[in-house]
């Protein structure tokens, strides 16, 4: 849930509902301080990447990472098992492993440590039919204590532009246990793409214009039951391909406003990106530069 109480909300995202399309992520990524990262391919199936944070309010850090892809070739831009991981300076760990069993199934089991301890782990089936798509996610089930939850996705292609599905989240932990049921439809244009969920947490609305090659608009509505908050979001995404520029703008209904600017320096493997995000109601300003070698 969106909270007003935060200088910055996080940052906005068209994609909540799983296994509705994957929108373009048109609203700008909040970025503070200097980011440095390094980009290295040791081969075809192997890459390594190193990630510097400098930052004035004292969460400097320094992540390692690794993307593994495999030989199981499932499409033209397609290969499995995929393995991503990433270790900070403190020895924290986040993993995932992506694996296409088959045609139709895929499954992913992704864990997070911090230092030596688990903190979160889950794992997920997906069934992909002619027409639907099921899922059942299992995160952080404990036997001994009693405690986990378990989400069941479905959802249905009533016709080619229509697709309605729900979600069931099941939890249980010593002396609580509960059930919140959600109900999601999705309608796909030419050049658009409109979402919405319902549920006992809330609502959730988006929208997705493609105005032109160059011009992408996207609108979220978001209203959360516990908070008794509500969120209008608006972000653009500006493409101008001959100066290898991108440039993406939101706007919220907490008048917070952000912009991120990324520059490719062609033909050098180099991206340059400035971002800055103002918070009028609470006078709170957030700038970060970020370097991208490879």
């Amino acid at each position: 849930p969106l909270s007003s109480s935060a200088p910055f909300p996080p940052t906005r995202n068209l994609n909540q509902f799983p296994f509705l399309p994957v929108f373009p992520e048109v609203f700008p990524m909040q970025m503070e301080g200097v980011r440095l990262i390094v980009n290295k391919g040791l081969s075809n199936h192997f890459q390594v990447n190193h990630t510097v944070m400098l930052s004035t309010l004292g969460d400097s850090s320094y992540r390692f990472g690794a993307t593994y892809v495999g030989t199981k070739q499932m499409g033209p831009a397609e290969s499995f098992p995929v393995m991503v991981g990433d270790m900070d300076n403190s020895g924290s760990l986040n993993a995932q492993v992506i694996h296409q069993i088959s045609n139709r199934v895929r499954s992913k089991l992704a864990f997070q440590t911090q230092q030596q301890k688990f903190v979160n782990w889950q794992g997920d089936c997906e069934v992909r039919g002619e027409d639907f798509t099921a899922a059942v996610t299992l995160g952080n089930p404990d036997v001994l204590v009693g405690s986990g939850i378990i989400v069941a996705h479905y959802i249905q292609s009533i016709t080619p532009s229509l697709a309605l599905g729900g979600e069931l989240v099941y939890h249980r932990r010593p002396g609580e246990e509960g059930t919140v049921m959600s109900l999601a439809g999705r309608y796909t244009g030419s050049n658009f793409i409109a979402t919405l969920t319902l549920g006992g947490a809330g609502a959730h609305a988006s929208y997705y214009h493609k105005a032109n090659d160059t011009l992408q608009l996207g609108v979220e509505f978001e209203a959360s039951t516990r908070m008794q908050e509500t969120s209008v979001s608006f972000g653009y995404q500006l493409d101008v391909p001959k100066a290898n520029l991108l440039f993406k703008g939101s706007i919220d209904s907490n008048w917070v406003v952000g912009a991120t600017l990324e520059k490719k320096l062609l033909p050098l493997p180099l991206s340059l990106v400035l971002g800055s995000f103002l918070n009028h109601k609470k006078n709170k300003f957030q700038c970060g530069f970020g370097i991208t070698i490879g």
